[in-house]
């Protein structure tokens, strides 16, 4: 049905068949989403990627799921080239599998399907927010928040973190190595705490969330990890954890979701040792407001998770998932850092320094 408002509107056919067939693709993509959570959870992709070329019902009959429905599972993979088929076999190329099958995989993405799935589950509670106070907490989303975040983030972690981002800032690798005291503020599950302490032994790691389930977790992790002599958790927020004389601390992709950022940072200040370093990561943005896929998948999770998160913390504006590193910048400067700096990146993300 036309509105009033549609029918006044001249429009351009060619960019309105632009935007349909932009939108199919989303729609598409958006479906999609929901067949990859089925196969990591069920571990299709890991089955048909160890069992190379295999039909619906010898993959079925592996991970003991129903044949009718692994084989349009099967299809939609192929329908979105995240599988091969040839006669009635379906395979993995090695390309999809180290994006797909393999966790411990560099490029493994699937992890971040469960975001994606977390968002829509919880669509309700955000039109809830729309229409009061903006707030969403930490702890009301879906569980797949927490896993799929750990799940997505950590192949980052392992990449980089010890190889690339610790070297980068100036003379901490050396004291890593010889015994330094290191906080991660905004720990979730644990993992960048976990990856430091197996790579340096002689430095001692605590970590701190709001969160009392992700600490759990993270505390579950560090013991399976055989490193909780050395890593502890515990429930504290970012303006309220104990501690000084820190030699780093780190803050992975959560300053944009605190209410009150320049009191964390200033609080993070007043916890570093004088010669210390905060490390934060957070995410790159454009120069100015464009298309995008990095602004569509940052500005969308800020939508649902982000700003949220901070307004339920009383905040008046908070930073986004998109805040850029000019007002970065000034946060640090506000809490009283001294100097500031990209120390390095990623396509994705930026690692910044800040001292006292």
């Amino acid at each position: 049905m036309m509105t009033a408002t549609t029918q006044t509107m001249t429009l351009d056919p060619d960019r309105l068949q632009a935007f349909m067939q932009r939108f199919a693709a989303d729609q598409a993509a958006t479906m999609h989403a929901a067949t990859v959570v089925l196969g990591d959870q069920l571990g299709l992709y890991r089955a048909l990627a160890e069992g190379g070329p295999q039909t619906a019902d010898e993959l079925a009959a592996v991970t003991g799921c129903h044949p009718r429905l692994v084989r349009e599972w099967l299809n939609a993979q192929v329908a979105s080239a995240y599988c091969e088929h040839e006669d009635g076999r379906y395979w993995l190329a090695p390309e999809q599998a180290a994006c797909l099958a393999d966790p411990s995989s560099p490029t493994f993405v699937a992890g971040g399907a469960m975001v994606v799935s977390s968002v829509h589950k919880d669509t309700e509670r955000a039109q809830e927010a729309f229409t009061t106070d903006g707030g969403i907490g930490w702890d009301e989303h879906h569980p797949y928040l927490f896993a799929g975040t750990q799940r997505f983030f950590e192949p980052a972690y392992r990449t980089n973190l010890v190889g690339h981002w610790i070297p980068a800032l100036e003379g901490m690798e050396g004291k890593l190595r010889s015994g330094a005291r290191v906080a991660d503020i905004g720990c979730g599950h644990g993992v960048p705490l976990i990856l430091l302490a197996q790579a340096y032994p002689e430095s001692s790691f605590i970590g701190f969330d709001a969160h009392a389930g992700s600490v759990e977790a993270a505390r579950r992790e560090a013991a399976e990890a055989g490193v909780a002599d050395r890593v502890s958790f515990e429930v504290a927020g970012a303006d309220g954890f104990d501690g000084d004389d820190y030699d780093l601390i780190c803050v992975f992709n959560a300053l944009h979701e605190w209410g009150d950022p320049v009191q964390a940072a200033r609080h993070i200040r007043r916890a570093l040792a004088p010669d210390g370093a905060w490390m934060f990561t957070e995410p790159r943005t454009d120069d100015e407001l464009v298309e995008s896929v990095r602004a569509r998948t940052f500005f969308s999770v800020s939508t649902f998770v982000c700003t949220p998160s901070a307004l339920a913390q009383g905040a008046g504006d908070p930073l986004g998932a998109q805040a850029g590193e000019a007002r970065l910048r000034r946060l640090v400067e506000d809490a009283g850092f001294t100097r500031f700096r990209r120390a390095t990146e990623t396509p994705a993300f930026m690692v910044l320094e800040a001292r006292p």
